[in-house]
């Protein structure tokens, strides 16, 4: 596994701090959507389900700042839509960046080649490309040929000009152990990007192809095979050690989606990306007027087959930073 060492140091102050000042809630990732618009329709993407005058805004780049600066994440994910459709987009990264938050572009590749010369190299930036597989997997799953290679071209291309590039690929019910070996591997060893991310699919309301996504138990049976024989240790993977025991069914958190919190064109969204139950106007209310026991696994039936990063990630690195053991563990893999 791998983590910057830089960001693994930023986020164990950042929780040690807010600790120390007594604050039992705060964000330790933005998910940040500037606009709902995309130039694919991924089968199990919902954003682009939105009416065409939804599609049609871009955030602008105050707005976008503001938000970060509001909440205080240290680290901030770019999403959409896509991004690089926004006109504004590497000045939203510009100030971020300059503000030392650790940002993670989220981009399907296609318009890298177009908007690349916009953006410079820094250990606080990192395009995270979706990759949901090998060549015909990955066609599939964007539904439109070509992307893959497009995608793999970019990457490279990233590479070359000294960017830190990071994957995050989706795994459904289609999906092997062996084709996320596959593609596993391939970003490792071939392609050799810096870091991977990994998330089981969840079933949200406005997603197509309901019948794709993955229940708890497939989930810890596939990943349980796929990390099996070395894996997890070989694999840059850009994830805590105590998460992807959570993948395996290894370990079991509760939800704390509060410290993913996502914001876009509507606002702070409740308690989620994934879902949708109202918009806050600010983060202080998102926290403050939110009923977080209510969702989760075991609480919400919505919440039954859900494995997602946003709301079990932060779990882990929470447990992590408490452990001494965890801590040396997390460590050792960095």
């Amino acid at each position: 596994m791998s983590m910057p060492l830089r960001q693994s140091i930023r986020i164990g102050t950042h929780i040690l701090r807010n600790k120390l000042r007594g604050r039992k809630k705060f964000p330790l990732l933005l998910e940040l959507e500037p606009l709902f618009a995309c130039n694919l329709a991924c089968a199990g993407c919902g954003k682009i389900q939105h009416p065409a005058d939804v599609l049609k805004r871009r955030m602008p780049v105050e707005q976008a700042v503001a938000a970060v600066e509001e909440c205080g994440a240290p680290m901030v994910s770019i999403a959409g839509g896509e991004p690089l459709m926004h006109p504004q987009i590497d000045e939203i990264v510009s100030e971020l960046v300059r503000r030392k938050k650790f940002v993670f572009l989220c981009t399907n590749a296609l318009l890298i080649p177009r908007k690349i010369d916009k953006f410079e190299p820094s250990p606080y930036f990192a395009w995270a490309v979706h990759i949901d597989g090998l060549r015909e997997r990955h066609d599939a799953s964007v539904c439109k040929e070509g992307v893959f290679d497009e995608a793999v071209a970019a990457v490279r291309e990233c590479r070359r000009r000294g960017f830190r590039v990071t994957t995050n690929t989706t795994v459904f019910n289609t999906d092997t152990p062996q084709s996320v070996i596959d593609v596993l591997d391939y970003l490792n060893d071939d392609l050799g990007v810096d870091e991977m991310m990994i998330s089981p699919g969840y079933a949200y309301d406005k997603a197509p192809g309901q019948e794709l996504f993955l229940g708890v138990q497939e989930t810890r049976e596939l990943f349980a095979k796929a990390f099996a024989g070395g894996n997890r240790k070989r694999w840059r993977l850009n994830h805590s050690p105590l998460f992807l025991d959570f993948l395996e069914g290894k370990a079991d958190f509760p939800c704390t989606a509060w410290a993913i919190p996502s914001y876009s064109l509507f606002g702070w969204q409740r308690p989620c990306y994934l879902m949708s139950d109202g918009y806050a106007q600010t983060y202080q209310e998102l926290l403050d007027e939110t009923d977080w026991d209510s969702y989760g696994r075991g609480r919400d039936p919505r919440c039954a087959n859900c494995m997602a990063h946003c709301g079990y990630e932060p779990t882990a690195v929470f447990a992590t930073v408490g452990s001494l053991k965890e801590s040396l563990r997390a460590l050792r893999s960095t």
